[in-house]
């Protein structure tokens, strides 16, 4: 394992990648860890922004599709919108409803694009297998 390919990597890159990486550790305590209490919230509130500057450092990597936007790019405005009610969710007491929405951003947005990365060719996989 290997930092070196993730490092010499294009700024964005690098901050979308450790920023999904703590958004995915974050969001594992999360899940593990009581509800409704003040720490609760207080790393809810740094897992929406660390999701906030993943989806936004998304926005500028265009490396598969030769500068264009490819299909993955379609989770940024699912993901944008999925925040925006999480937090709402939130501050409304729907305590249901935020539950399955944390759950749902937890998977679509950063298990599965997260399984993506390790695909031959991409930088997390080198990242593994040095």
């Amino acid at each position: 394992m290997s930092l070196d390919p993730l490092l010499s990597a294009p700024w964005h890159i690098q901050v979308h990648a450790f920023a999904a990486i703590g958004a995915f550790l974050l969001g594992i305590l999360q899940l593990a860890a009581p509800k409704g209490t003040i720490p609760h919230r207080t790393v809810g509130y740094v897992w929406v922004a660390l999701m906030a500057v993943t989806v936004i450092s998304a926005i500028f990597i265009r490396e598969i599709n030769d500068g264009s936007f490819s299909w993955i790019h379609i989770l940024i405005p699912l993901t944008a919108f999925g925040i925006i009610g999480l937090v709402f969710e939130a501050r409304r007491s729907q305590t249901r409803k935020h539950r399955n929405s944390a759950l749902v951003l937890f998977f679509a947005a950063l298990m599965i694009p997260g399984i993506f990365s390790f695909m031959p060719g991409r930088i997390m996989l080198e990242v593994v297998l040095g």
